[in-house]
């Protein structure tokens, strides 16, 4: 029985071997340039936070004008860095839990350069004047089309991975993953047809509705799946034991799905739209709480007594901040979602952009810094080079978003609607009161962009395979997790 149980361990680790090695290049791919993306996100969100205090900053550039900046930032962070990030999660993560390795990694390497190559045309296109202005719809309306060819191939591939999986068995992971990519072509195809192209002789109004409920359910149904496929994934397998509860797993699953497609047209109340939208939207972001208390009960169970694991992984160290996130984001967007705050910060500045990088940063982003620090020594057969530069992405990352998040953008909108609704406050008083708030976000995005310059120089080094060999890449120390390996 020993024996058959060793032979069955080395067979495990060579097939995990192959899958690796089968998806090196597409995955480091979408992590490097995703990365890349990054970088350039939140350089120019430096530049654009800067433009709200400082107007004359860059003033003689129209290209980095207020408008134009802030566009191709938010584009950069979603479609550069968001998407590709998790398109090398999916990929690699399916073949994993599949157990299948890839015979098609020229063709999802293909797809990544068109990705990019869109991207990159797209927000030339806007800093040069072409852009939407439409929240999350930002790239000229060519963009869009071509953009859900390319994911279709990803998806596509994935499905056939997991069709073909090894065993009969799902994992958790696998739920929310297939959830994700079936969930993202009805969003992002549903949203851009009613806005892009059905808008025009439809009503205005309601399309400011849908576009709010495109973010919504951009963020709820394609990012947090993602995310939380990621957490079951790694949780269990650096802290080398199950998933604390699986019934608690199915709950948070199924309430996501019924609760996530109802959320975002809360941020239009009062528009002449049907009411039980807003507030069916409201309803639904304040019951939000229900799945990520679920997931963040289920992570955090998991990790009980693995304080060691915690201390000395920066894969489960960032799930853990990620988790947490979610459930900051998840009550900031149900306070946020009730008609007397929304009363402050419907039309405040900051309030729906601090949210949005609570969620984006603070939950998503920090998942999948820890998925990637989990992976990538897995494809190159290399163990990160240093820990302090690891340290150091993790403490201004968490700081930084933190302190934009929620001190600087949330705060400053509730300060700022109060002053706004007081008929008897003159306007310069608005802005005056702003100042602080402004000049904070502009700090909190230099931390930010200095962390992520530490993250994307490791990471450069990484694809370079200029890190030392190791047998144990969880970890930055000698510690193997005692769960086998999917």
């Amino acid at each position: 029985m020993a024996s058959e149980t060793t032979s069955q361990q080395v067979e495990d680790k060579v097939l995990r071997a192959q899958i690796d090695r089968s998806l090196r290049h597409p995955v480091m791919f979408f992590f490097t340039s995703g990365a890349a993306w990054l970088a350039l996100s939140l350089i120019l969100g430096v530049i654009a936070s800067a433009k709200s205090h400082s107007p004359g900053f860059l003033g003689d550039c129209s290209i980095l004008s207020y408008g134009r900046v802030f566009q191709a930032h938010m584009a950069t962070f979603l479609y550069g860095w968001g998407a590709q990030a998790a398109f090398g999660v999916i990929i690699w993560l399916m073949a994993r839990l599949s157990r299948q390795e890839s015979n098609k990694a020229g063709v999802i390497l293909t797809i990544g350069h068109v990705w990019n190559a869109v991207i990159g045309a797209g927000t030339l296109a806007i800093l040069l004047g072409g852009g939407t202005g439409k929240a999350w719809m930002y790239f000229p309306t060519w963009v869009w089309p071509v953009l859900l060819t390319c994911y279709l191939g990803i998806g596509i591939w994935s499905v056939i991975a997991f069709r073909v999986r090894r065993g009969g068995h799902v994992y958790i992971s696998q739920w929310y993953l297939m959830a994700a990519l079936f969930w993202f072509p009805w969003v992002f195809l549903s949203g851009n047809l009613f806005i892009n192209t059905f808008a025009e002789s439809g009503n205005g109004v309601m399309a400011a509705g849908i576009n709010a409920w495109f973010r919504s359910a951009i963020l709820f149904l394609f990012f947090t799946p993602v995310a939380i496929a990621s957490a079951y994934y790694i949780t269990p397998k650096v802290t080398g034991r199950p998933v604390y509860s699986y019934k608690l797993a199915l709950l948070g699953f199924w309430s996501l799905a019924v609760i996530g497609p109802w959320a975002g047209m809360q941020k239009v109340m009062g528009a002449p739209i049907p009411s039980f939208l807003q507030f069916a939207g409201a309803g639904a972001a304040i019951l939000f709480i229900i799945p990520a208390l679920c997931v963040a009960v289920n992570i955090l169970k998991t990790t009980v007594g693995k304080s060691s694991a915690v201390a000395h992984s920066p894969s489960l160290r960032f799930t853990i901040a990620g988790v947490i996130g979610l459930l900051a984001t998840t009550v900031i967007g149900g306070l946020l979602s009730l008609p007397d705050a929304l009363r402050y910060t419907q039309f405040a500045f900051g309030g729906t952009y601090g949210y949005e990088i609570l969620a984006l940063y603070g939950f998503f982003s920090m998942t999948m810094f820890g998925a990637i620090y989990f992976i990538v020594p897995r494809v190159t057969n290399r163990e990160w080079i240093s820990g302090g530069l690891i340290r150091q992405h993790f403490w201004l990352s968490l700081y930084g978003v933190v302190f934009i998040g929620l001190f600087c953008c949330v705060l400053g909108a509730f300060m700022h609607g109060e002053v706004l609704e007081n008929l008897d406050e003159p306007f310069s008083s608005a802005r005056g009161r702003l100042l602080a708030y402004t000049v904070g976000v502009t700090t909190g995005w230099v931390f930010v962009a200095l962390a992520n310059l530490f993250f994307c120089i490791h990471l450069l080094l990484m694809w370079l395979r200029l890190g030392r060999r190791s047998s144990h890449p969880t970890l930055l120390e000698h510690q193997e997790p005692t769960l086998p390996a999917a």
